[in-house]
């Protein structure tokens, strides 16, 4: 007869930790609540928290298991009948209702939270929703058309929607915009537009710059974005005036907030003490997690903009959320409020499309452009049609596009038998990585190791970061680039793990270990810094790092390389998904080499990872 789930039984078979079962039995102690189905769903929340979701999602886990039971976990165990743990959950000490704050919150739709998470998720809804309703009614239609028939060019002999045109638009007549698209559908290129046109509005109706603040969640992309914004603000067709308006460093979100001694959730700006900006764009919106966003809506002034930029389809935040996926999945064909389009029709004679049963008044839905047309290469060529296949969860077209397509751009390659690096891989190494250790220069060097990166699926065991970047190692020195003399030895590329305030640097920035050859000379460590200068270091100043010719696909989003190794398990894992590989195929510019299983590349295509939380109901719904 099949049995109850118990605390003990989903430990004993690691589906709950040791910390999660603590958790529970803490709250049971505090809250004087013994009830095993209650303490039960306290332990899957903390789970869940740590997998990445925001809540417990109590009528999915039951309805979800074969047989109503706990599926391959406890085959032989059934989770309990679902009204009656809502009902006893509903009457515990341990869950808030409308007269008691209590450490966990069960919401009508049976979604189960810790109280922490439920209040970002709150504070974030609202926020969103109050910025997506606020609209710039000073805007002049004649400039208006102008200035974006100026920085947008038309295109001649087409019908096609500009959405690169529709984003600037959009960014200037709401509070809140949220651009989307996949690498290389000019983001970036379009945000230094967007901004330029914000600029050029603010000079003409009030004779001052607007004060804008560029954030991203990691060091590495807000390192990107400040190069973007350099390369592309010279070329823009307005005043000087204008171009000197927009700022050129990007800053970290944490850095941005003011950490409090390096802590994550505290920080000296926040509702209280709130930014002093106009506007604040976010690039790699994906990568932040709810709490870290909603801490960072909390700090933006109400009258300031909000612009989220990043990619919906790759993987979500470390942390719990999945905000950007959360925001742009509207449960329909994308379409725009009536109200909107009648508005843009007027000011500029654009076009935007209007489903049948599209709404009459505006809301969050006038907010999201994704751009879908790519310049970085074109849609059929082999990582493009890659990328398409796995965003549209077909595992027998990838198959197709990596088996027969152009094997200069892709290819799969079998898995080795013995070790982490098989015959492919193996020769691809000292091609990939000798080029920039034979330049000359530390800036030559920094270059020359973005052209080739190793992205890995996990960090330990076989075909892990760590293994993979010791047998890397091993074949540089063995094929002479390398000299292994220390753990800094000459030419070591290193990502640091975490933020150093005073030093300036943070979670993945790369740098390297650089040896003159002058007879006097010490090794240093280099890192890029702003406006293209390097800075240099002591290796014994280095804030906690690791070697970086291997790295996560986790680590790797928000940077782009030449040519990628992506490099998955023999089995299935449960971190393998559709969002990994297409975020690990799209980190290549030119050439990507899959090394997996015809079936783990079909099964990791066909599974999607679906975050519990509750923002896309209190946004769309």
């Amino acid at each position: 007869m099949t049995g109850a789930v118990t605390i003990e039984a989903l430990r004993a078979v690691g589906f709950v930790s040791p910390l999660d079962v603590h958790f529970a039995r803490a709250l049971g102690r505090l809250g004087g609540e013994e009830r095993a189905d209650v303490l039960l769903a306290a332990a899957l929340v903390s789970r869940q928290v740590g997998s990445g979701h925001v809540c417990l999602d109590l009528q999915r886990l039951v309805e979800t298991a074969p047989g109503a039971g706990a599926g391959d976990v406890l085959p032989d165990a059934a989770w309990p009948k679902l009204q009656p743990w809502l009902d006893g959950l509903g009457a515990s000490r341990l869950v808030s209702t409308h007269d008691v704050v209590a450490p966990l919150v069960l919401d009508a739709r049976g979604r189960l939270y810790l109280r922490r998470y439920w209040e970002h998720e709150q504070r974030l809804g609202a926020a969103l929703r109050a910025r997506a309703l606020h609209t710039d009614a000073s805007v002049d239609g004649v400039w208006l058309r102008q200035a974006l028939d100026r920085l947008f060019p038309p295109r001649d002999g087409t019908d096609e929607i500009d959405w690169q045109r529709m984003a600037a638009l959009l960014a200037l007549h709401r509070g809140l915009c949220v651009i989307s698209g996949g690498p290389g559908t000019g983001k970036t290129f379009t945000v230094v537009k967007i901004l330029a046109l914000l600029a050029e509005h603010a000079w003409r109706r009030t004779g001052r710059s607007l004060r804008m603040t560029l954030l991203a969640p990691t060091g590495k992309a807000a390192a990107r974005l400040s190069e973007a914004i350099r390369r592309n603000k010279g070329g823009l067709d307005c005043t000087d005036v204008v171009k000197q308006a927009i700022p050129e460093e990007a800053a970290t979100i944490h850095r941005c907030l003011g950490s409090i001694g390096g802590s994550s959730t505290r920080f000296r700006h926040t509702a209280r003490t709130p930014l002093v900006t106009d506007v604040v764009l976010v690039d790699e919106a994906s990568m932040v997690d709810l709490a870290l966003m909603a801490r960072l809506l909390d700090a933006v002034p109400p009258t300031a903009r909000v612009i989220l930029l990043g990619d919906q389809d790759q993987l979500a935040s470390v942390e719990a959320g999945a905000v950007l996926g959360d925001i742009c999945n509207t449960g329909a064909p994308r379409a725009y409020s009536h109200a909107l389009v009648d508005s843009v029709a007027a000011l500029t004679g654009d076009r935007l499309p209007v489903a049948a049963d599209a709404p009459a008044s505006s809301g969050i839905w006038d907010c999201i452009v994704e751009l879908k047309r790519t310049y970085r290469y074109a849609a059929q060529s082999g990582i493009g049609a890659l990328a398409a296949a796995i965003k549209a969860g077909d595992g027998a077209a990838a198959l197709a596009v990596l088996e027969a397509g152009d094997p200069t751009a892709v290819r799969r390659v079998d898995p080795p038998r013995e070790s982490a690096l098989g015959a492919a891989l193996r020769a691809m190494v000292p091609q990939g990585f000798g080029a920039y250790l034979r330049r000359p220069t530390p800036e030559e060097q920094l270059v020359g190791l973005e052209h080739f990166r190793i992205l890995c699926a996990h960090r330990h065991g076989p075909g892990g970061v760590e293994m993979v970047n010791a047998q890397v190692e091993a074949l540089l020195a063995e094929a002479g680039l390398l000299r292994l003399d220390g753990p800094t030895y000459a030419g070591r590329p290193v990502m640091v793990t975490r933020n150093d305030y005073p030093l300036e640097l943070f979670n993945g920035d790369v740098g390297l270990v650089y040896e003159s050859p002058e007879p006097s000379a010490r090794k240093l460590v280099y890192f890029q810094g702003g406006e293209g200068r390097l800075r240099c270091l002591s290796p014994s100043r280095l804030p906690p790092h690791e070697t970086v010719f291997a790295m996560s696909i986790h680590k790797s989003q928000g940077s782009e390389f030449d040519e990628v190794a992506v490099l998955l398990p023999e089995q299935v894992s449960p971190v393998v998904s559709r969002e990994l590989l297409y975020t690990a195929v799209t980190r290549a510019r030119q050439r990507v080499t899959v090394c997996a299983s015809r079936a783990v590349v079909e099964q990791a295509v066909a599974r999607r990872i679906e975050r519990a939380s509750g923002l896309r109901d209190a946004l769309w719904t």
